[in-house]
């Protein structure tokens, strides 16, 4: 591991730097691969018609991303503590794991060709292990508190409700309720930003301005290696969207959405801000939401509340264009995160 000692802030800014030449290194000849075994994305039919054009545009650019993370993280990292490492290795652990499924989804697409990979249920008992094990490992080895931070509200103690087993010579605590809490937030963080990368640029860019945050918090909070990991993952997303802006040229896949939403969801349990974190990342809470509302509500009236959901979609049935409606949703994104980040600041004064 190499590093610049005593320079901890230009460290981030290399770790941006690294993963984004080797992002963009990477991705030509990934694509060429792609392309050569004929490896596309399978579109659905039930989606906006103007997007059945983007058939067989090369998948799986989330491969790219993950390994120039890893690769940048391997070579900046440093042995700070071993709190810090075992921080790091947990958030490495929970996004190679999430990437590992996202790639399994995506090649069953493009063998079955079909826009559908796992079954829902297997892809969610997948999620669950990995939310779990991550949630206990981070109590019992990393030392996470079970608790909550919310603006302006005292902490709430979501290890109340706590069995310790004696497994030989080892302690396990399991914080039930917390460990519910991080299920929820790490499966739907997964989700979310699965559910956001329906455009353009639009997860690639969303994800990339909340990573900033993400390290600026993990910075202030004396975790240099977790703030490297948020900035390696901020400068993967800038050397993908070269290749990924409209027209795209690769979609990242459930390899790299997934995986990138349980990154954004480790790193927020890792910095202990859970709940400031649903600010950073609004827009991929509100992304959720527009799915579950539309699936919701058509169940109860057979009336729709958005013309098409997710969100995105919905703009797009207006008549928005794909680079109109992307942009804005980063400037949205911008905002959501400089709020967030102003509420975490306010808590750490």
């Amino acid at each position: 591991m190499i590093g610049s000692a005593g320079y901890p802030t230009f460290q981030v800014f290399l770790a941006i730097f690294v993963s984004m030449a080797i992002t963009m290194a990477l991705l030509p000849l990934w694509i060429w691969i792609l392309h050569f075994r004929q490896i596309g994305q399978q579109i659905r039919a039930d989606g906006p018609q103007r997007h059945l054009v983007k058939q067989g545009t090369p998948t799986m650019g989330g491969v790219i991303i993950l390994a120039s993370v890893f690769a940048t993280v391997l070579l900046l990292a440093k042995s700070t503590s071993q709190t810090n490492m075992i921080s790091l290795l947990l958030i490495c652990g929970v996004t190679l794991l999430t990437g590992i499924l996202g790639l399994i989804d995506d090649l069953s697409k493009v063998v079955k060709e079909r826009s559908l990979g796992l079954r829902p249920n297997a892809k969610m008992i997948c999620l669950t292990l990995i939310s779990v094990s991550f949630c206990l490992a981070a109590v019992n080895v990393a030392g996470i508190e079970p608790t909550i931070a919310i603006p302006f509200v005292p902490v709430i103690d979501l290890g109340i409700l706590t069995t310790t087993l004696q497994i030989g010579s080892v302690t396990l605590a399991i914080p039930w309720l917390y460990v519910v809490f991080v299920f929820l937030l790490m499966v739907g963080m997964s989700n979310a930003v699965n559910l956001t990368d329906g455009l353009d640029g639009l997860a690639g860019g969303t994800v990339m301005i909340a990573m900033v945050v993400m390290a600026a918090i993990a910075y202030r909070t004396d975790q240099l290696n977790t703030a490297l990991f948020a900035a390696a993952v901020t400068g993967a997303c800038v050397g993908f969207l070269w290749f990924n802006a409209h027209p795209a040229g690769i979609f990242m896949g459930d390899t790299g959405s997934l995986a990138l939403g349980a990154a954004f969801a480790a790193l927020a349990v890792m910095t202990k801000t859970e709940v400031t974190s649903l600010v950073v990342g609004g827009i991929f809470v509100f992304e959720a939401l527009s799915v579950m509302i539309q699936v919701g509500y058509f169940k109860l009236t057979h009336k729709r509340v958005f013309l098409m959901a997710p969100f995105h979609h919905h703009f797009e049935q207006k008549g928005w264009s794909e680079t109109k409606v992307v942009i804005r949703f980063w400037i949205i994104t911008a905002l959501l995160a400089c709020i967030g980040f102003a509420l975490f600041f306010y808590q750490s004064l």
